[in-house]
């Protein structure tokens, strides 16, 4: 499939981080603001950037320019944690994870074998991500590769880059829920043939967590990604304590919960675990040695009281994090809200999140994390052009707020504090406007 899209050209308020950092303090220095700047996109990629006063030379003849003087242009947020199939199960009282995941998670899976009803919970998902500012996300489906195919599908509508993979898990849930290890690997090496690489989908080889994957299973999870290097590994870690002490229980072998993943081939540079609240030191270490990869999701932890993940450790760390709203245990599909619980969870542990922190996070920060930082996360010339237009006050006490705004810091800052999908006026996906609130 070849995708191509005309040229675009928005004007108005632009606001990236240059490139990636090694330490939260460098950020600053990486800010670019251009109050009048314009963005040149072509066949889906961005062709120029610059101020309107550079652009004159470079404006295509007559070509319609969106012009969006009050608002504010960042790059698409990246999701690097969520769960398609439990979006109409947001807000389910009462559980923490393991009690959480029987109770209402698994029932709710069952349904996505039927590929009409997937469909449109696919088509839903992706819509809510778009009108969240969401861009980019990577996504757990079921075990139904019916699930997947649904996914990537609706995607596909928007030139939308997912990153997806069927669900892997073979014991400690519902027979119906459960596939074995050998049909997980023909399942998913079938969808990875089918969809890696196809357009702008990328495949993620998906188990569940370890208690639910046999030995076996995560064996061949791990042929997989041997005899797939480029697609990736997305699975949960370290969530809660008495998940942890579960492991430990079921694979007394490995020396701590990461060593489970990592001894059967599933760390690397395109390994993504979601959570890590609780990770011990070895974990962290293996975490940078291996150049794996931390979905940060707080408002899940928070709702299913699972702990304050400690974001400050990965700077010291030296380990890739990006946020995770993890839709259904997470309580919203927006990265803005998203950004203003973690920096709650960092306040209650002595620590601040900066405005330009959580932009970071949110855009080329997420984007490293998904190893797509040559790709997405900011407005440097060749990337694809995914961004998003914000209307900094969509309602009376955004307005007032802003109004008072002392700085950008502080108007970014107020952001994300106060804002949610009200704040997204519209959603561009390669180039083109994939949703308007208007």
């Amino acid at each position: 499939m070849t995708l191509a899209t005309p040229i675009t050209v928005i004007r108005g308020r632009f606001l990236d981080i240059q490139k990636t950092v090694s330490q939260a303090a460098e950020i600053a220095d990486q800010v670019r603001y251009l109050e009048d700047g314009v963005i040149i996109t072509e066949q889906g990629k961005i062709r120029w950037f610059g101020t309107w006063n550079d652009a004159q030379d470079h404006l295509p003849i007559n070509i319609e320019i969106q012009h969006y003087p009050e608002q504010l242009i960042i790059p698409g947020m990246i999701d690097t944690h969520i769960h398609f199939p439990q979006t109409e199960m947001v807000g389910a009282y009462g559980e923490q994870l393991l009690s959480w995941l029987n109770t209402y998670t698994f029932p709710t899976e069952i349904q996505f074998k039927n590929k009409a009803y997937a469909s449109e919970i696919a088509k839903f998902f992706v819509n809510e991500l778009l009108k969240n500012g969401t861009t980019t996300a990577l996504v757990f489906c079921t075990v139904h590769p019916e699930s997947v195919d649904a996914l990537f599908e609706a995607a596909e509508q928007h030139q939308m880059r997912l990153i997806a993979g069927k669900v892997m898990m073979d014991r400690h849930a519902p027979e119906a829920l459960c596939d074995s290890a050998d049909s997980s690997y023909d399942d998913s090496k079938a969808l990875i043939e089918k969809w890696h690489g196809q357009g702008r989908a990328l495949y993620a080889i998906t188990p569940r967590f370890a208690p639910t994957s046999t030995p076996e299973q995560l064996e061949r999870a791990g042929q997989l990604k041997a005899e797939h290097p480029d697609v990736y590994v997305h699975t949960h870690l370290s969530e809660n304590k008495d998940e942890i002490a579960w492991v430990k229980d079921l694979f007394p072998a490995q020396k701590d919960y990461l060593d489970v993943y990592h001894h059967y081939g599933l760390t690397g540079n395109r390994s993504v675990f979601a959570h890590c609240v609780h990770l011990e030191d070895a974990e962290w270490q293996c975490m940078h040695e291996t150049d794996s990869a931390i979905a940060f999701c707080p408002t899940s932890n928070l709702f299913l009281g699972s702990g304050l993940f400690p974001l400050k450790k990965t700077w010291q760390q030296q380990v890739k994090v990006g946020l995770g709203t993890d839709i259904g245990a997470g309580t919203s599909f927006s990265l803005l809200q998203t950004v203003n619980e973690a920096y709650k969870v960092q306040q209650l542990q002595g620590d601040k999140l900066s405005a330009f922190e959580s932009l970071y996070h949110a855009t080329l920060g997420g984007a490293k994390a998904l190893d797509l930082d040559n790709k997405l996360g900011n407005f440097n010339v060749g990337k694809e052009a995914d961004f998003v237009v914000l209307n900094l006050k969509p309602t009376a006490l955004q307005e007032l707020r802003q109004s008072r705004a002392k700085s950008l810091e502080d108007s970014l800052f107020a952001l994300f504090t106060m804002g949610d999908d009200r704040n997204i006026e519209a959603t561009y996906i390669y180039g083109q406007k994939a949703y308007s609130q208007s």
